[in-house]
């Protein structure tokens, strides 16, 4: 019996089949949406899945103005940040951060369903996000992808 037909191929970052998604964020739920985006920015949708390898796909995300909060999270949720001096810290709730950068709530959002390291930051890098229907991204050809009925 011949052993070397039966290992295991690893795909990595040159030989992974990246493509271009777009995702329409309308009407959805904020962490629903960023779950299923954040499992296409790693790959794991994929039969070749590695985890240590950038080997997921590159994701554009518009209309980020028209995302929901399921409950009252609209209004209680607050997001924390720090400017880096003493007494820095401020907080904003979920409306007044959707008012003010609708983007910074889904990025936020999907940032935080990825790895805390260096393949979570590359990972991070293949996501765009836009507040309206337009992107810059036309040249890429992207396919849209259907959150409802994507597992």
């Amino acid at each position: 019996m011949d052993t070397l037909s039966y290992k295991t191929i690893s795909a990595n970052k040159e030989t992974a089949d990246k493509k271009w998604y777009i995702v329409d964020a309308e009407g959805q739920t904020v962490g629903r949406l960023a779950s299923k985006v954040a499992k296409v920015l790693r790959g794991k949708h994929k039969p070749n899945f590695t985890p240590h390898a950038d080997c997921g796909d590159n994701v554009i995300v518009i209309n980020a103005e028209k995302v929901s909060f399921s409950g009252t999270k609209l209004v209680d949720k607050t997001y924390i940040r720090h400017t880096g001096y003493p007494g820095g810290q401020r907080q904003a709730t979920a409306e007044e951060l959707l008012a003010k950068n609708p983007e910074r709530v889904v990025e936020k959002a999907i940032k935080g369903m990825l790895p805390k390291n260096k393949l979570g930051r590359a990972l991070f890098r293949n996501l765009k996000v836009y507040k309206g229907a337009e992107h810059k991204q036309e040249a890429q050809k992207p396919e849209v992808l259907n959150l409802d009925t994507f597992k």
